[in-house]
C-alpha cells in the first residue's frame, strides 16, 4: 500500500532527473522531486519526494518527506516522513508524525517532535 496520496502538493514541482548529479548544497523555496543524486545537504521549503532510484548523501531537512530511494544522512521534517517500502535510510530522523511501510530499512534514531518549537518530546 503506498502512502503518497497523504501529501497534497500546491504549485509546481521541481524534479532532479534521474541521472543528474548534484555536488553541494540543494535548496529550494517549494516542492521537489528528486531522482538523482546529491552529494551534499538537501533544504526545501515545501514538501520532497525522494523517488527510488535516488541516492542522497547528506542531511535532508524539509516541511514533508516521502523516501522511497536511499538517504545515507539524517531526516528533519516540520511535519510528516514517509518510509516507503522499498527506502533505506541511514541517519536519524526527526518529524511529528512517521510512517513506516513494511519492507523499509532504516538505521538510525526516531525523534518525535512536538508541534510548538518542533523539539523532540522525549530522549527515545
Amino acid at each position: 500500500m503506498s502512502l503518497k496520496k497523504d501529501f497534497k502538493y500546491s504549485g509546481d514541482v521541481s524534479i532532479l532527473s534521474a541521472g543528474c548529479i548534484i555536488d553541494g548544497t540543494f535548496k529550494s523555496e517549494g516542492n521537489v522531486r528528486i531522482d538523482g543524486s546529491v552529494n551534499g545537504d538537501v533544504f526545501i521549503n515545501g514538501n520532497l519526494t525522494i523517488g527510488e532510484t535516488s541516492n542522497i548523501k547528506g542531511n535532508v531537512t524539509a516541511k514533508n518527506v516521502t523516501l522511497c530511494g536511499k538517504v545515507n544522512g539524517g531526516i528533519k521534517a516540520d511535519e510528516k516522513v514517509v518510509l516507503e517500502s522499498r527506502s533505506y535510510l541511514k541517519g536519524d530522523l526527526f518529524a511529528k508524525v512517521l510512517l513506516i511501510e513494511e519492507g523499509a530499512k532504516f538505521d538510525g534514531k526516531s525523534v518525535m517532535t512536538t508541534s510548538e518549537n518542533n523539539t523532540s518530546k522525549s530522549d527515545k
